[in-house]
């Protein structure tokens, strides 16, 4: 009887005991985890968090399916019904859907600082990123979200600051939104900047992060400077100072460490984008152009971009080349005369060429192996990976080789949008990562962008009736079979003139 009882009395004890250190071996987990760094190819979808009613109480409202608020689908619209008054009341029922839509995932803001759980404030930011990109465009959004504004800021800091445990695919959501809110946020708004601006360079700073997180943090805060920022901020806290970052980031050692290929290519992809708010003298001027400007910043970023261009890593590569192909860009356009602008041949000889100047050397070295990379066949990379840097560098080549401009467009349901200078491009490519599947709705609605590219868009879908887009968007419409038509035409064509050498009198062109 005294084992027994002495047995009771020391289980307990073993139970205490047995808990604490299986809570200790869980924070230990919990810090190895946040100290793994997530997949190159990891994004706001990736991941195995799901989010519904029955992870945080509360409902997704719809947020995957909202394709059809924007005449994505047919929906109920009548065959022969009056498409206008019909297609007006259809179009304001949408908009107060996305707004209460909006409205309810927003208010989840609130409650993620006090959920214990990662994986759960995780989905949480999931939601308030589907929220934003496609719920906040058009007139209302930007309003709600402003009210919203405080909580998210609040939520997204202690994520990204690591509290609660917070894994780095949680700290990389948090900067995800926080990106997102910008956009939608608008400029003129240094408020935002200057609360964003320092906890976010402590994060790029931090070499113990993830490097999906630090790179998230750093697009985060370029994408801010960008869209929210002024010309009124102090030095230190202005654009300026976040072009030294990624100019020091982008080095291959930072703070005695070496830097990630990945964050490396982000910084420069940062610098980029930065580099098109300024003129074009701050980023190619040099050989006495202009005393007050110096050099400018992409010369002296020249030799640095040389032996990115050099590197194993793809991606490093390709965003050294979209950068130097900027700089070539503002390097030609320097002292360029409306006369000149349609002149090719001319452009090579004239002030703002590379003929001449301390830089024509490495300029030749960079334009030898931008031209090999166009057409490298590597055994190292997968046949699909080199079709992508062919075109890739085909591209940067048309511009750095042979002083072509390129060339984008942008085809949304009621127009397109014509791109034709890397400054725009780049631009693009970055708002378009940004905002991932709500990039057109948000390029159709927001007013800020309509103010980046300089054009009005319609979303002239939503007034067709089902008839009228049976008759003019279907694949079987007239006017996709004309062009099927005429494509079929000028593919017979293009073979006949490869095999015109086989005929004798030409009859067949």
């Amino acid at each position: 009887m005294v084992n027994n009882g002495r047995d009771k009395k020391t289980t307990p004890q073993r139970r205490k005991n047995k808990k604490k250190d299986k809570n200790n071996n869980d924070d230990d987990a919990a810090a190895a985890m946040k100290d793994m760094d997530l997949p190159d190819d990891f994004s706001i979808f990736g991941g195995a968090s799901s989010v519904g009613s029955s992870n945080m109480g509360f409902d997704d409202g719809g947020l995957y399916d909202d394709y059809n608020d924007y005449g994505g689908e047919d929906g109920n619209d009548d065959d022969g019904g009056d498409g206008g008054a019909e297609a007006i009341d259809q179009a304001e029922d949408a908009a107060m859907n996305r707004a209460a839509r909006l409205a309810d995932a927003l208010s989840l803001a609130s409650t993620l600082s006090s959920e214990k759980r990662s994986t759960k404030r995780e989905g949480g930011y999931r939601v308030l990123f589907k929220a934003i990109t496609q719920h906040a465009a058009g007139e209302g959004g930007q309003e709600v979200l402003e009210s919203h504004w405080s909580s998210i800021w609040e939520a997204c800091l202690s994520s990204i600051q690591g509290r609660g445990n917070a894994k780095p695919s949680e700290q990389y959501a948090a900067c995800r939104v926080l990106e997102a809110c910008s956009v939608v946020l608008g400029e003129d708004r240094d408020d935002v900047v200057e609360t964003i601006n320092g906890p976010l360079k402590k994060i790029v700073n931090a070499t113990g992060r993830a490097t999906q997180v630090r790179s998230a943090a750093l697009r985060c805060l370029a994408m801010v400077h960008f869209i929210c920022g002024t010309d009124c901020l102090e030095e230190g806290e202005d654009c300026g100072s976040v072009m030294d970052l990624c100019e020091k980031v982008g080095n291959e050692n930072y703070r005695g460490e070496v830097v990630s290929p990945l964050l490396r290519a982000t910084a420069l992809d940062c610098w980029s984008l930065l580099s098109t708010t300024f003129h074009d003298g701050h980023i190619a001027a040099g050989d006495g152009f202009d005393d007050d400007i110096g050099v400018g910043r992409g010369l002296q970023l020249l030799p640095l971009l040389a032996s990115c261009l050099d590197s194993s890593e793809v991606g490093l590569r390709r965003s050294a080349g979209e950068c130097v192909s900027l700089i070539h860009e503002c390097r030609l356009n320097l002292g360029l005369d409306g006369e000149e602008a349609d002149n090719t041949t001319e452009r090579r000889f004239r002030r703002g060429s590379w003929d001449g100047s301390e830089w024509e050397v490495l300029m030749d070295e960079v334009k030898q192996r931008i031209a090999e990379l166009s057409v490298e066949s590597s055994h190292h990379m997968s046949k699909q990976a080199k079709k992508q840097q062919r075109a890739t560098f085909r591209d940067f080549m048309n511009t750095i080789v042979d002083d072509e401009s390129p060339e984008e467009v942008v085809n949304w349901r009621g127009g397109k949008l014509t791109l034709n200078s890397w400054k725009e491009i780049i631009q693009l490519n970055f708002v378009r990562h940004c905002l991932q599947g709500g990039f057109q709705i948000q390029l159709m609605y927001n007013d800020t962008l309509h103010g980046v590219f300089g054009a009005t868009f319609n979303a002239s879908g939503t007034s067709l009736s089902q008839l009228e887009k049976r008759l003019y968007m279907s694949k079987t419409s007239e006017a996709s079979k004309a062009a099927d038509k005429a494509m079929t035409k000028q593919r017979r064509t293009r073979t006949n003139v490869k095999n015109h050498f086989l005929t004798a009198d030409g009859e067949d062109l």
